[in-house]
């Protein structure tokens, strides 16, 4: 197989924010660049890929899955995330969208379907 790996990439205006939260989850990372210009790239935890449907464009999403939704969530607020509404009971599990330091949205997520991990 060629490809190797996933590189996610998330956009800010306040890297450093996003950064400092990513530490603070434990995520181990490596230096890509000398400081100090602090470009760590972050270890993930095990990922899957899904292809949805759409009519009207293309696009990509990241979303946080967890086995607890309220535990992972008030684990996440612990690290200065917050949410940016109500849990939803949606088909695919229980969600929510968060917001991480930094400004960026994140859909959070238990699972009700069978995981590729």
């Amino acid at each position: 197989m060629t490809i190797t790996g996933v590189h996610a990439l998330l956009y800010t205006p306040d890297p450093e924010q996003l950064r400092a939260f990513l530490r603070s989850l434990g995520w181990p990372h490596v230096e890509a660049h000398d400081p100090p210009d602090g470009w760590q790239i972050f270890a993930l935890p095990p990922a899957e890929l899904g292809v949805h449907p759409s009519d009207d464009s293309t696009r990509h999403e990241l979303t946080f899955m967890c086995d607890d939704l309220q535990a992972t969530l008030d684990e996440l607020r612990a690290h200065g995330a917050e949410p940016a509404g109500e849990l939803q009971d949606a088909p695919f599990g229980a969600c929510v969208t968060i917001v991480v330091p930094g400004g960026v949205e994140v859909l959070l997520y238990e699972p009700k379907h069978p995981t590729a991990i």
